[in-house]
């Protein structure tokens, strides 16, 4: 069964109601229920494509945050072979909520650097819900800068709601880590290819994010704070998190149109969980493109490219 979202109630209805006639088709053979199953099937097909086809901001966001969704370990297992994940920053300790280490993609080697959310209630914990601490973002410097000796393009798949802010997180750096991983990707002299596939929060999506190309999945989020920090602040309200999600141009759509992000990948009518291979294949499919078109630029070239990128904002924006 799936994990129905609160605007999805018309589509688990009808699912219900076909789940209860195939259950009484398998009770009683004599009962012919094939007509009636293809008929609600065919209505919640085509409830799922209307409703999916206007999506507002804050449907999109409980997209993104879908439990079901594919997760960094999901794209790892399908897209890459041979990843070796690296542990820990070698001043501190491991943080599991960033995955880091090197693989092969289509026979290219690449270093691979995501945050990964946990798919139950035990893996959430341990990956403390893609929130990583400055320890991972260390980590991900680490990698980064042996994938840049090395002359070897890195990945990285984004999906957190920030990064973690804990006392603790704080006492060691939280802030200058994320610094210290934003620059890192500024001054890398090889390709560095950028995918939000969930959600992207604040300077703990930017510290890995700051790529030569940059895409998001189409029900996947950007933002600077999630809407309901944004409403915290601007209303004292967090429960306005609709309305600020509204006001903040976090979609795909908005930040393809202001150029923050370079395309967006297609998600399956209902969502990337509904269809895991397909999206996962579509992501794969952006990645390889994207490191073959930047193939050809030097080590000068694709760090002047990703420089003037950012730079390029901030002129359209003005």
């Amino acid at each position: 069964m799936h994990n129905y979202l609160d605007f999805e109630k018309s589509i688990s209805d009808l699912d219900g109601k076909i789940l209860e006639l195939r259950k009484l088709a398998a009770e009683d053979e004599s009962i012919d229920t094939g007509d009636e199953i293809t008929r609600l099937e065919t209505r919640a097909r085509d409830a799922m494509a209307e409703i999916y086809s206007k999506l507002n901001p804050w449907q999109k966001t409980q997209v993104a945050r879908h439990p079901d969704r594919p997760h960094f370990k999901d794209y790892a297992k399908a897209l890459f072979e041979d990843f070796t994940p690296l542990a820990g920053d070698r001043k501190f300790a491991e943080d599991p909520a960033i995955q880091a280490g090197f693989a092969r993609f289509r026979g290219q080697p690449v270093a691979v650097i995501g945050q990964e959310k946990g798919h139950d209630t035990k893996t959430r914990i341990r990956h403390n819900f893609g929130s990583a601490r400055p320890e991972g973002y260390r980590k991900a410097i680490r990698v980064m800068e042996l994938a840049d000796r090395f002359a070897i393009p890195v990945v990285t798949l984004v999906d957190t709601a920030g990064a973690y802010p804990g006392i603790g997180a704080e006492e060691r750096g939280q802030a200058e880590a994320i610094a210290r991983s934003t620059e890192t990707c500024l001054n890398l002299r090889v390709p560095l290819v950028s995918i939000v596939i969930g959600e992207g929060g604040s300077g703990g999506a930017i510290a890995i994010a700051t790529g030569n190309r940059v895409y998001m999945l189409e029900h996947a989020i950007y933002s600077v704070i999630s809407p309901e920090g944004a409403a915290s602040i601007l209303w004292r309200d967090s429960t306005r998190a609709r309305d600020a999600a509204t006001s903040m141009k976090i979609t795909a759509e908005d930040l393809r149109g202001l150029g923050i992000i370079d395309g967006i990948i297609p998600e399956p009518v209902g969502g990337a969980h509904r269809d895991r291979d397909s999206v996962i294949a579509r992501t794969g499919e952006t990645i390889f493109a994207a490191l073959e078109e930047l193939a050809s630029l030097s080590g000068d070239e694709v760090r002047t490219d990703r420089r003037e990128k950012f730079l390029k904002i901030g002129r359209q924006i003005g």
